[in-house]
């Protein structure tokens, strides 16, 4: 079998922040097809055809996320594409099969042998066990952004915040991908969703994706709109991927014993060291008094950590979300592609805030 050549993105070093990785340290390079003599028996060799562009995939390449690749590297915690070959004891799977890649079991987000075959990229090769047949009725670029922000706000959402129907939720970030990933779980489980954002835009594209209500950010007075919006009850959980003034606004717009999910900071991506130092020297804080006064639950919710500490979380998380793909009540949006040669007006794009939903390279 012969496979033509085809490229891949390296990031050659670890940079301060984002942006100087980037720009001084993220290239791309020929990339020769993978010899599949080289391969394993339960390996899975993809011609990539789509690949999300992530946060995490930003934080990444200085070394700001939990867990730093070891440079060179190549990007993409998910990617969706065709199965080219496929070794001798990968059942389950044959060549020609449309397929998207598990970003916790290949790629630079795994912790094994398979790390380094990142989705920003001609080929990946995967253990057969982290390959998934597309759901029916999604094309790869939404294959590509479905299970990481899924699964984010089904830990989120389902299994720390318990959510039931009836209740309201708040949505912070509802833009982004697992922002909009939450809007539509929320709803899929019976929620009344109010969604915030800066951008009257995009929150417009978010309300047309189902939430019931849309609240700016930018005038400083949102908190009085929730409230406004709940009868003056406050609602009963939070989703918290933002961080810094919208976390302790968030806390006056609460009933009392409401939820609160603690899903990220992209509002202060620095409070981290650059460079894969350890230490957090610019971590959020939130007021104590105000979280007893309103009998608060406070939940962390990483779901890759949850998950390596807890596997039994993983697979009815995983099949719901498949399940749920499947029957078309999923469906992840998807406003920016770009080809994999523009990867970082990608990066940039995603970095600064443009992207509503899903951002792709197509390789």
């Amino acid at each position: 079998m012969s496979l033509p050549s085809g490229q891949r993105v390296v990031v050659s070093e670890l940079g301060d922040e984002p942006l100087d990785a980037i720009e001084h340290h993220a290239a791309l390079v020929a990339m020769p097809a993978p010899d599949p003599a080289t391969l394993g028996e339960r390996d899975v060799l993809i011609a990539v055809a789509s690949a999300a562009v992530g946060w995490v995939d930003l934080l990444m390449t200085s070394g700001q996320y939990q867990h730093p690749p070891k440079p060179p590297y190549t990007p993409g915690l998910e990617y969706a594409g065709t199965v080219v070959w496929k070794g001798a004891a990968a059942a389950g799977v044959a060549l020609g099969d449309r397929v998207l890649v598990d970003g916790l079991l290949a790629g630079p987000r795994s912790l094994g042998d398979y790390q380094a075959y990142g989705g920003f990229a001609s080929y990946g090769v995967a253990p057969v066990e982290a390959v998934h047949r597309v759901p029916e009725g999604l094309d790869f670029d939404q294959a590509c952004s479905l299970l990481g922000s899924y699964e984010t706000a089904y830990h989120c959402l389902v299994t720390r915040g318990r959510v039931r129907a009836g209740e309201v939720v708040l949505i912070h970030g509802a833009s982004g991908a697992t922002g909009l990933a939450a809007v539509h779980l929320a709803k899929r489980l019976g929620a009344t969703v109010i969604a915030t954002g800066r951008s009257a835009e995009k929150l417009a594209v978010v309300q047309r994706e189902g939430a019931d209500h849309v609240v700016p950010t930018g005038d400083g007075r949102w908190r009085d709109a929730v409230k406004a919006l709940t009868g003056g009850r406050g609602v009963d959980v939070v989703y918290d991927g933002v961080g810094g003034e919208v976390s302790l606004e968030s806390l006056r717009c609460v009933r009392f014993g409401a939820r609160y999910l603690i899903v990220g900071w992209a509002a202060t991506p620095f409070v981290a060291k650059g460079k894969g130092q350890r230490g957090a020297p610019n971590a959020n804080q939130l007021p104590t008094n105000l979280i007893m006064m309103r009998g608060l639950d406070v939940l962390g919710c990483p779901t890759v950590i949850s998950t390596v500490n807890d596997p039994s979380l993983r697979p009815p998380r995983l099949a719901y979300v498949l399940g749920w793909a499947a029957e078309g009540t999923l469906r992840p949006h998807v406003s920016h592609r770009f080809a994999l040669a523009d990867f970082k007006d990608a990066m940039l794009a995603k970095w600064r805030g443009e992207v509503t939903g899903g951002c792709v390279l197509r390789p």
